[in-house]
C-alpha cells in the first residue's frame, strides 16, 4: 500500500490552516462508498424509490384515480352551476315579466282611476246642475207662494177695508128706518 490513505478522523493542525490561508493547496478527503459520492447515492435512492412507487405500489393508478375523482367532482359542480345559472336566468325572466305586468297593471289602474275620476266629476257636475235647478224651482215656488200669499193678504185687507168702508158708509147713510125698509123689501122679494 503505497498510497497514502487519508485520515478522516484526524483534526487539522494549525499549520495546515496557516498554509491554507497563505494559498497553499491542501487536499481534503471526500467520503465515498463503492466508488459513488454522496450526491450519487441520493440520486440512486430517489430513482429506486420512484421505480418502486410506479411499478410496485401502482401509485400512478392511485394518483390518476384521485385526479379522476377530482375531475368528476369538478364536472358535477360545473353541471350544478349550469343548472343554478339556468334557474337564476329563468327566475330573472319571470320577475322581469312580473315587473312588466305590474307596470302594465299600474298603467291600467291609473287609466281606470282617471276614467272614474272623470265620471265622478261629470256626475258631480250634472248633480250640481240638477240641484241648482231644483233649488231654483223651489225658490221660484216659494216666491210664487209668497206672491200668492201677499196677493191673498192684500185682497183680504182690501176686502176688509172695503167692508169696513161700506159698513161705515152704510152706517152713515142708513139709519134704522132705512134698514127696516130695506129688510122689508128683501123679505118681500123672497
Amino acid at each position: 500500500m503505497a498510497e497514502q490513505v487519508p485520515q478522516v478522523f484526524e483534526t487539522e493542525a494549525a499549520t495546515t490552516l496557516v498554509a491554507e490561508g497563505h494559498g497553499a493547496e491542501i487536499h481534503h478527503a471526500e467520503p465515498t462508498l463503492l466508488g459513488f459520492q454522496p450526491f450519487q447515492w441520493v440520486a440512486l435512492a430517489m430513482l429506486v424509490l420512484i421505480l418502486i412507487a410506479i411499478f410496485g405500489a401502482k401509485v400512478h393508478k392511485t394518483i390518476a384515480g384521485g385526479l379522476d375523482s377530482k375531475i368528476a367532482a369538478i364536472r358535477e359542480q360545473l353541471e350544478e352551476a349550469k343548472k343554478l345559472r339556468a334557474e337564476a336566468e329563468a327566475l330573472r325572466g319571470e320577475y322581469a315579466a312580473k315587473i312588466a305586468g305590474a307596470e302594465q297593471d299600474a298603467e291600467a289602474m291609473l287609466d281606470n282611476a282617471r276614467h272614474e275620476a272623470a265620471a265622478i266629476v261629470g256626475k258631480a257636475e250634472s248633480d250640481t246642475a240638477a240641484l241648482i235647478a231644483r233649488r231654483e224651482r223651489m225658490a221660484q215656488d216659494k216666491i210664487s207662494a209668497a206672491e200668492r200669499a201677499a196677493i191673498a193678504e192684500l185682497r183680504a185687507r182690501a176686502a176688509e177695508a172695503s167692508t169696513s168702508a161700506a159698513a161705515g158708509l152704510i152706517r152713515e147713510r142708513h139709519d134704522a128706518v132705512a134698514d127696516r125698509r130695506f129688510a122689508d123689501a128683501m123679505i118681500a122679494e123672497l
